[in-house]
């Protein structure tokens, strides 16, 4: 007489897991390479937004930077986190979050400053002012916009 089984055997269930195990590792490297991409293209948008509405605000205001004080063009202290008028005069609905670091503040420093620093930094963003006075950058913590790199990555 046959005898029918009604489940798997172990050899049946281990194989099945080792096909799943195989396809998660094949699998998962795309989803955190994504995620990196759309931190990137976050970041590209936020310091495009910025730039724009910095140079809106220079337009409104014959040239001028966010103060008339050309050692702090954003303005003095740390009001709305650095970011100044922008945000209370409306030009920025709400200060900038960094989606890599997870903050807001604004700080004083250079595209290679900012590059650096890594994930757990404290600061968000920085700016500079160059020698001229005639050009105010913006630049995301822990992302280099020539190289379109993370500092993780």
């Amino acid at each position: 007489m046959y005898h029918r089984r009604n489940g798997f055997t172990l050899v049946e269930i281990l194989i099945v897991v080792m096909i799943l195990g195989i396809l998660a590792a094949l699998v998962v490297p795309q989803f955190a390479h994504a995620s990196g991409t759309a931190i990137k293209s976050a970041l590209q948008r936020q310091l495009q937004e910025v730039d724009s509405q910095i140079e809106i605000y220079r337009g409104a205001n014959a040239g001028q930077f966010p103060t008339a004080d050309a050692t702090a063009p954003m303005g003095a202290g740390l009001t709305n986190n650095g970011w100044g008028i922008l945000v209370s005069a409306k030009y920025l609905k709400e200060e900038p979050m960094n989606p890599f670091v997870g903050k807001t503040l604004l700080v004083v420093g250079d595209g290679a400053a900012a590059a650096a620093e890594p994930q757990t930094s404290a600061n968000g963003w920085y700016y500079s002012i160059d020698s001229g006075n005639t050009r105010l950058d913006v630049f995301a913590s822990g992302y280099d916009r020539g190289a379109d790199a993370l500092s993780n990555e």
